[in-house]
Formats: structure tokens, C-alpha cells, sequence
């Protein structure tokens, strides 16, 4: 198992300064691996070598409010709508001359992922996601769900108020480590593989990216006029066309939906697995070896 990374890298990617792992030769097929929140890069600390091994140029970026990726402008609007967040993929791409790859995320990464797969699939050569078809829209954010699936996202309707905006800051850590703990719960989660990636969550746009991602998702907090186009699009729930491979984990504990309800969504040559052996939410760092795999199998779709 690994535990670090070499030296990260840093490249100014839009609005952003994008700090990011890389693996794996130069001239080889590009692969990026796109983490979710609360977690980070090290979600895929395991993955990378696996590919890289298989001779794939690996990108690990950090999500725009984690790590090392700082905006680069005081005055630039910390927005964290979906459309923004998959902007910077293809931004990080232009940035290091790719121009295809495979993606492959889970949580907000897999949202950015099937974005980017929708909307540009000439971008995208395949694609691996976790909990499948995670693009949304305001509009479906504001209809009510039956109770029980009201209850699973409790921190939705934290997060749409100061008080939450204020404890999720002030207790940070500690809100991450629950989500952590009930995302996955047949993980056996240590202290020091918690603490390795909680660290990205000090960035200083953290907060506030993660409470206006929630907030846009519900209608309480408008976006960029510069995205709407887009948005329009996302509305429409566009069906993916790129080779893809969707994953859950068996013991999944966050809200998500079911394989059958986003089957017919992807049109291309689609294959779903389910992981066993209690594997929950954060499947790249729990199930290394089973999404290395989905990701070189996609490839060869």
C-alpha cells in the first residue's frame, strides 16, 4: 500500500492554480482521476501506481477548494456549481496538451467526469464512474424525495444555513472524519489514513466552494452567467455516449442511486460492476485493484 506521492506540480489552469500528482510515462495514454468531497488525491494513492504500471500517464488533480489548487485572483468568485468544476478538467487538459482521456471519479469527481463525457466526449476516451449518472440540475435540486432518501442527505440541509456553514468550519475535521465514517461503513478506517488526506482541507477556499456547491445544487445560491449555457444543457440530462464502466461499492452508505435507474442513460458500450466485500463510498482507496481495472478494461472497449 502507498502512502505518499512524489513531488506535485503545479500549472495555472484558468482561474486557478491547479496543484496535482502525475505517474507514469509522458507519451503515454492519459488517464485523470477526479476525488470528491471531503476526500482528496489520495483517494487514488493506491490506483496510480497500478496504472502507471500499465503505462498510463496518471493525473491526480485536486478538486478547485482542496489541496494545493489555490485561485489565482482574490476577486475571481468562489464558485462550486458542476459546470465550473468540469470546466477546470478541460481546462487542466488544454493546460497539459491532452487532448483525450480517460476519466474516472467518484462523488464530486465522477459528476465532473460524466460531465465532461456529455458535453465533450471528443474529449473523453472512456469512462469510469462511481454511482453512475450523477448530473443534475437546480431545477430537480429543489423537487422534494421521499422521506427516507430526505434523511441520507441531512448535511445538504445543514449546509443551506449559516449555522452550518459555521460548524462545518469550525469543526472541519471532525465533520469530514463522519462523513468518512458513514459513507463507508465496513471501512476500517485509521486515524493516520483519515488525518493524510483531511490536510487538503485546509484550503482557504475550502469552505466556501463546498457551501456554495450545496447551496447551487438546492437553488439557494446563484452561479456564473458564464456557465448558463452549459447548465441548459445539463438540464436536458444529455445521455453519455463514451465506452464506460459504472461501479458501486456493496456496503455504499451515501446517497446514491441505483444501477438500474441510469443503465439506459449511457448509449456507447457500458458495463456495470458491483464491488463486494463491504466496500463503501470512497471505492478507488477502498477497491484499488478493481477500479485500476475497470479503468484499463474501459480502454478496450
Amino acid at each position: 500500500m502507498s502512502t505518499t506521492w512524489g513531488p506535485l506540480r503545479q500549472i495555472d489552469v484558468g482561474v486557478l492554480s491547479v496543484g496535482y500528482a502525475e505517474a507514469g510515462p509522458a507519451d503515454g495514454p492519459a488517464v485523470l482521476l477526479l476525488h470528491g468531497w471531503p476526500y482528496d488525491i489520495h483517494s487514488y494513492v493506491d490506483v496510480t501506481p497500478l496504472l502507471a504500471g500499465e503505462g498510463y500517464r496518471v493525473i491526480v488533480p485536486f478538486v478547485r477548494g482542496f489541496g494545493t489548487t489555490r485561485f489565482r485572483s482574490s476577486h475571481t468568485m468562489r464558485n462550486g456549481q458542476p459546470s465550473a468544476v468540469a470546466g477546470d478538467v478541460i481546462d487542466l487538459m488544454d493546460a497539459l496538451a491532452i487532448d483525450r482521456a480517460i476519466l474516472a471519479g467518484f462523488d464530486w469527481g465522477a459528476r465532473s467526469a460524466d460531465i465532461v463525457a456529455a458535453l465533450w466526449p471528443e474529449r473523453c476516451k472512456g469512462l469510469v464512474s462511481v454511482s453512475g449518472y450523477l448530473i443534475g440540475n437546480q431545477e430537480a435540486g429543489k423537487l422534494p424525495l421521499l422521506p427516507e432518501a430526505e434523511y441520507q442527505w441531512w448535511y445538504q440541509f445543514y449546509f443551506a444555513t449559516e449555522r452550518g456553514r459555521a460548524g462545518y468550519e469550525k469543526n472541519l475535521h471532525d465533520f469530514a472524519k463522519l462523513i468518512w465514517r458513514l459513507a463507508s461503513p465496513k471501512w476500517h478506517l485509521d486515524d493516520a489514513t483519515f488525518d493524510r488526506s483531511a490536510a487538503s482541507l485546509d484550503n482557504p477556499d475550502h469552505v466556501a466552494i463546498t457551501i456554495h456547491n450545496y447551496r447551487w445544487r438546492m437553488g439557494l445560491a446563484e452561479g456564473e452567467a458564464r456557465y448558463d449555457d452549459l447548465e441548459r444543457q445539463l438540464a436536458e440530462g444529455p445521455d453519455i455516449t463514451v465506452p464506460t464502466i459504472t461501479l458501486e461499492g456493496d456496503a455504499n452508505g451515501a446517497p446514491h442511486p441505483e444501477p438500474e435507474a441510469y443503465a439506459k442513460r449511457f448509449t456507447g458500450s457500458y458495463a456495470h460492476r458491483t464491488i463486494t466485500g463491504g466496500i463503501g463510498h470512497n471505492l478507488p482507496q477502498e477497491a484499488p485493484e478493481a477500479f485500476a481495472e475497470a479503468v484499463v478494461d474501459v480502454d478496450a472497449f
